[in-house]
C-alpha cells in the first residue's frame, strides 16, 4: 500500500481543525459522486431486469405454436432468461465496489466491455511538470452493465480491463493514478477507501484537484470482523493473487503459500474467473475439492457473489463418491495403513478375494444403511458359495468339481478386466469345461456341424435355472460396499494384506471397518473399488409414460418429447464423474488413495492445486507427492508463490514461526502486513481444563466483535462442545484437523502438546492451529504441556 493512500490531499493551507472539517466535507462530496453513480447502476439493472421478465413472457407465448421446433426453443429462451433475471435479482452487499482512475492510454482500442484496452500511458499523458488529467474512470463490480449507449458504467471484476485495479501498485502503476474501493450496503454508499499509485502526480479530474480518501482499503478489509462464512475478496485482491486469478488455465497451474496469505480464496476466485473467460470450455463442470465439510460450508456461498451458480461444484474430499458420506474418523495410524498406497495392493486382492467367499454374494440391507450408503438395497450379503455345478445337457447330467470350478475361477481372474467385467469370461470358460466334460466336441469333423452343436449346447446350458443360479451365487457382482465390508473380517483382512500391513495395522483397520459410519479413507476406499470392480452395463430405464400416451391414437399424431435442453444439463451435471477443470484446496493434506480419487475425475481436466507443505496433516509428503504427480499426469505446471499473510497480526505470526521452525526447519513464513500491538495470552489450567477454556472464551467475546473458534485435539472434540454449551453462536469448538482453511476474529488453542502429540505429522497440525486468528490469541496449556510461571507451554518458549 502507498503511503499516501493513508492521508487526506485537500488544497489550501489551513490549521488542523479546519483540514478536518475540510477532510470531511471531501469525503462526504466523494460519498456523494459515487452515490450518483450507483443510482444510475440500480436504474440501468432494473430496466435490464423488466427486458428479461418480456423475454421470458415472450417466451411463454411461443410454446402456443404446438410445434416441436418452437417448444425447444421456448424452453432454452425461457432456461436462459431465467438464468439472467435470477443474476440481476441478486442485489449484493457491495455489488459496485471499485473504482480505477486513469491517465490516456497508449493504445485506442476499446475492449468488448467498451473500455480501452492500453495497459500503459500514452506519450504526453504525464506533462513535464508532473501534472496530468484523468482520461478514463472505470467502475468495477461484479458483473458487468453496459448503459443504452452500451458505455461500461460497470466493468465485470474478471474483464481485463479490470486487471489493473489489483495489479497497479505505486512500484508499477501503469496508468492508475487512484484506486477507490467502495464500501457499500444495499443501494447506498457507506464510504470510500482510496489509495494513490502515482504519489509523485499532481493529477486533475473535471478541472479539480484529485482527491485521495481514507487509511487504505486492503487495511480497511482487514479490520472486518469475521463470520461463520468466507466473504469473497474481490474488493482486496492484491497483485500477487491477481496474478494467480487470471492465470492461463492450460496445464497446471500449481500455488503455494502460508497461513493467511489466501490461498482458498484465491481458488474460488479462480473459479469464477475462468467461467468468465470461456464458459464454452468450462461447460463440463468445475470441481472445487475441500478438505473439510466446515470448509464446505464456510466456502460455498462465495462463488454466488461472485456471479456464478450451478457449473462449480463444491465438495469435501469425503462427499466424493455418490450415495456415501463421511461421518467418522480415523486414528493417525489406521489413517496411514488407509491412505497410503499399500492399501491399493490390499484392494486389489480383496476384490479377486470376495470371489472366493460367498459371504459377499447375498444382500444385508441393515448393514448397509448402517453404513449411510443410499441405495442399501445393492449391498450383498452372506450365502454360501456352492462347490459344485450340475447340469443337464444331451440327455445326462455333467458336474464341475470344486477343483475344476478353482481353475475356471483362476484362469478368468487371470484377465486384465475389472472384476464385474469379468464375469462374461468366467461364464464362457464354464461353459467351455462342460463342453469338454462332455465329450461332444469330437462327435463331427466336419467344423460347420461342430460349431452348430456347440452353439446348441451353450444355449440349452445357459438357458438353464440351476446354471443361471449358480452363476449369480459363483459369481456374483460385487460392489464396493460389499468388498469393503468383506475387508472388516480380521482373518480375511489378514490373508488378503499379508506382507502388505502388519498384524497391528490389519487388527485397527478390520475393527474401523466394523464401526457405523465411513471416513474420508474409506470413501477413497470405495471409489478404488469401484474402478477394481466396474460396473456392468446396465439397460436404459424405460421413459416413464405420459398419461396422455394411455390414449389410443395419440402415439400417430404427438411427437415423443424428448428432454429439454435445461433437463439435460441438470441432468448431466447430476451424472457428471469427470471435470474440465479441478481445483484441489488444501492440496497438502491428500493422501495417496484420495489423490487418485480425485485424479479419477480429473483425466482431460486442467488443474489448479492450492496448498502449503509446512500445514500437511499428511505423515508422508513424499508419497503422497508420487500421487499426486500420477494424478496430474505430464502436463506442464506453472508455479506461483504467495508471500503475503493477510489474517494474522505480526504478533501472532511470530508466535506460530516458533513452531513452523520446529515443524519444518529453514522453512520461511509469510510476513503479515499489519501489527496491532496484541501480543498472544497466554495461561495454564489448574486440573480440569473445562472452567479455564470456558473463561478463556467468553473473555474474547467480550473482545472482539466476531467469531471465536477454540481449537483442540481431535479426541477432545466432543467434550470441548460441552466446556463451552450456552454461549451462543459465535463461538464453536472444532477438532485440529477440522481447523484447516478457517479463520476467526480470535481463537483459544488448548494444550499445543497434545495436539503436537497426536500425530507424527502434529507439529505442522498446530502451526495451522496457532494461524486461525485475525486479531487475538490465547493458548490454554494443560499439564502436558510444561507451562513455566507465565503461563507459556514449552513448544512455545523461546
Amino acid at each position: 500500500m502507498a503511503a499516501q493512500a493513508q492521508q487526506e490531499t485537500v488544497v489550501g493551507s489551513v490549521d488542523e481543525a479546519a483540514q478536518d472539517s475540510m477532510g470531511d466535507s471531501v469525503r462526504d462530496r466523494e460519498i456523494s459522486v459515487e452515490q450518483v453513480h450507483l443510482d444510475r447502476v440500480y436504474r440501468r439493472l432494473e430496466e435490464k431486469i423488466h427486458e428479461a421478465e418480456f423475454l421470458m413472457n415472450d417466451a411463454a407465448q411461443r410454446g402456443q405454436v404446438g410445434t416441436p421446433g418452437a417448444l425447444a426453443e421456448r424452453d432454452a429462451q425461457v432456461f436462459r432468461a431465467g438464468v439472467h433475471l435470477n443474476r440481476l435479482n441478486n442485489e449484493f452487499e457491495d455489488f459496485l465496489f471499485g473504482r480505477i482512475d486513469l491517465l490516456l492510454g497508449k493504445d485506442g482500442k476499446k475492449g468488448p466491455d467498451g473500455a480501452y484496452t492500453a495497459v500503459e500511458p500514452a506519450e504526453g499523458a504525464v506533462r513535464p511538470d508532473n501534472t496530468a488529467d484523468i482520461a478514463e474512470t472505470l467502475h468495477i463490480g461484479r458483473i458487468g452493465v453496459l448503459d443504452s449507449e452500451y458505455a461500461p458504467l460497470v466493468i465485470d471484476w474478471r474483464a481485463p480491463a479490470a486487471a489493473p485495479f489489483y495489479r497497479s501498485t505505486p512500484v508499477d502503476p501503469g496508468r492508475v493514478v487512484r484506486r477507490r474501493v467502495i464500501r457499500s450496503k444495499g443501494r447506498r454508499v457507506l464510504g470510500v477507501e482510496d489509495d494513490l499509485m502515482r504519489p509523485e502526480l499532481r493529477a486533475t479530474l473535471d478541472g479539480g484537484e484529485l482527491p485521495v480518501i481514507g487509511d487504505g482499503a486492503l487495511m480497511a478489509a482487514l479490520g472486518q470482523a469475521r463470520s461463520h462464512t468466507m466473504r469473497d475478496i474481490v474488493a482486496s485482491i492484491q497483485a500477487e493473487q491477481d496474478l494467480v486469478i487470471r492465470a492461463p488455465a492450460a496445464s497446471v497451474t500449481y500455488v503455494e503459500g502460508g497461513p493467511g496469505t489466501g490461498k482458498t480464496a484465491v481458488a474460488l476466485h479462480r473459479a469464477a474467473y475462468l467461467l468468465y473467460q470461456d464458459r464454452r470450455r468450462y461447460s463440463g463442470g468445475i470441481l472445487i475439492v475441500s478438505p473439510t465439510p466446515l470448509l464446505v460450508a464456510y466456502t460455498e456461498g462465495v462463488l454466488p457473489s461472485l456471479g456464478e451458480e450451478g457449473q462449480v461444484a463444491i465438495r469435501a474430499i469425503g462427499s466424493l463418491v455418490d450415495g456415501a458420506e463421511a461421518t467418522q474418523y480415523d486414528s493417525p495410524a489406521v489413517a496411514r495403513a488407509k491412505g497410503s498406497y499399500r492399501m491399493l495392493k490390499v484392494l486389489r486382492k480383496a476384490a479377486r478375494g470376495a470371489l472366493e467367499n460367498g459371504a459377499d454374494a447375498g444382500r444385508d440391507t441393515t448393514r448397509a444403511t448402517q453404513l449411510g450408503f443410499d441405495e442399501p438395497d445393492e449391498a450383498p450379503a452372506p450365502v454360501g458359495t456352492p462347490g459344485r455345478l450340475r447340469v443337464v445337457a444331451f440327455g445326462r447330467r455333467l458336474e464341475l468339481e470344486a477343483s475344476d470350478l478353482q481353475r475356471v475361477r483362476h484362469n478368468a481372474l487371470s484377465g486384465t478386466a475389472p472384476v464385474n467385467l469379468l464375469r462374461p469370461r468366467a461364464r464362457k470358460l464354464l461353459l467351455d469345461a462342460l463342453w469338454e466334460r462332455s465329450g461332444a466336441s469330437g462327435r463331427h469333423s466336419d467344423p460347420e456341424l461342430a460349431a452348430e452343436l456347440r452353439s446348441s449346447f451353450d444355449e440349452d446350458v445357459s438357458t438353464e435355472d440351476s446354471f443361471i443360479a449358480f452363476l449369480d451365487a459363483w459369481w456374483p457382482e460385487l460392489t464396493p460396499q460389499a468388498v469393503l465390508r468383506a475387508m472388516a473380517d480380521e482373518r480375511r483382512l489378514g490373508r488378503w494384506a499379508r506382507r502388505i500391513l502388519n498384524p497391528g495395522e490389519v487388527r485397527k483397520v478390520a475393527r474401523s471397518l466394523k464401526r457405523d459410519g465411513l471416513s474420508v479413507h474409506d470413501i477413497a476406499m470405495l471409489d478404488e473399488l469401484q474402478a477394481i470392480l466396474g460396473a456392468p452395463a446396465r439397460p436404459r430405464k424405460r421413459r416413464e409414460l405420459d398419461p396422455l400416451d394411455q390414449l389410443s391414437g395419440l402415439e400417430e399424431l404427438m411427437p415423443v418429447r424428448e428432454e429439454t435442453q435445461r433437463e439435460r444439463a441438470e441432468r448431466l451435471a447430476q451424472e457428471r464423474t469427470e471435470y474440465a477443470h479441478v481445483i484441489v484446496d488444501e492440496a497438502q493434506d491428500l493422501t495417496p488413495m484420495q489423490w487418485r480419487m480425485v485424479g479419477r475425475r480429473g483425466r482431460h481436466a486442467t488443474w489448479t492445486v492450492v496448498g502449503d507443505p509446512a500445514q500437511s496433516s499428511w505423515s508422508d509428503p513424499d508419497e503422497a507427492a508420487e500421487a499426486r504427480d500420477e494424478a496430474l499426469g505430464t502436463r506442464p505446471r506453472r508455479r506461483f508463490q504467495l508471500t503475503v499473510n493477510y489474517r494474522n497480526p505480526a504478533e501472532i505470526a511470530e508466535l506460530a514461526a516458533r513452531v513452523l521452525a520446529l515443524a519444518m526447519p529453514g522453512a520461511e513464513s509469510p510476513s503479515a502486513v499489519r501489527s496491532t500491538g496484541v501480543v498472544p495470552r497466554f495461561t495454564a489450567a489448574r486440573g480440569s481444563l473445562a472452567p479455564t477454556v470456558r473463561a478463556e472464551a467468553e473473555r474474547l467475546l467480550e473482545r472482539v466483535d466476531g467469531t471465536v473458534g477454540v481449537v483442540v485435539a481431535m479426541n477432545r472434540r466432543e467434550e470441548a462442545r460441552r466446556w463451552l454449551a450456552g454461549l451462543g453462536d459465535r463461538v464453536v469448538a472444532l477438532g485440529s484437523l477440522e481447523a484447516k482453511g478457517l479463520e476467526y476474529d480470535a481463537t483459544v488453542v488448548v494444550s499445543p502438546a497434545e495436539i503436537a502429540d497426536e500425530s507424527p505429522a502434529g507439529l505442522r497440525v498446530l502451526y495451522v492451529a496457532l494461524t486461525r486468528a485475525t486479531q487475538q490469541l490465547t493458548v490454554v496449556s494443560g499439564e502436558r504441556d510444561e507451562p513455566d510461571g507465565h503461563g507459556v507451554p514449552d513448544l512455545l518458549r523461546d
